[in-house]
């Protein structure tokens, strides 16, 4: 008799980190993707890879609307308390942001959109900090911790 278990995998910790260049929407579809496939390989699963793919498929598309080009880089981290997860940098040196708070307020929006992509994935991720000024650049820093 075969019993099967529903054991879950341990993260693989040995995972290298991933740099992608964005610079247009095809690179958007391809963060998407490398960074489902990378969170896969971290240990997540079902909705949470989701919810990663959503949060880094709108900073890109920000990356490529507002600043033509940028670097997206995916990599384990871990927790002093022995969590583990995701952590996603994205980087660019396009305007910058001239008020974030109100940049991640629903509905903020300086073109046609409905303005929920800074803080939708702000709302999706366990941890993010955003560090912009006009003239030097955006840096997004998003974390998903795997559930205990």
């Amino acid at each position: 008799m075969n019993c099967a278990t529903n054991s879950v995998e341990s993260p693989d910790t040995s995972v290298d980190s991933l740099r992608l260049v964005i610079a247009s929407q095809p690179d958007v579809l391809a963060a998407r993707q490398k960074g489902r496939e990378y969170a896969i390989r971290l240990g997540f699963t079902g909705s949470d890879v989701t919810v990663i793919a959503a949060a880094i498929c709108e900073i890109a598309r920000n990356m490529v609307d507002y600043a033509q080009r940028g670097e997206m880089s995916f990599s384990p981290v871990q927790a002093h308390i022995g969590r583990s997860g995701i952590e996603i940098v994205a980087h660019d040196e396009g305007p910058g942001i001239a008020d974030v708070d109100q940049a991640l307020r629903y509905g903020c929006s300086t073109r046609k959109g409905l303005g929920v992509g800074l803080p939708g994935a702000k709302w999706l991720m366990d941890e993010f900090e955003i560090d912009s000024a006009p003239g030097h650049g955006t840096t997004v820093r998003m974390v998903k911790w795997l559930p205990e």
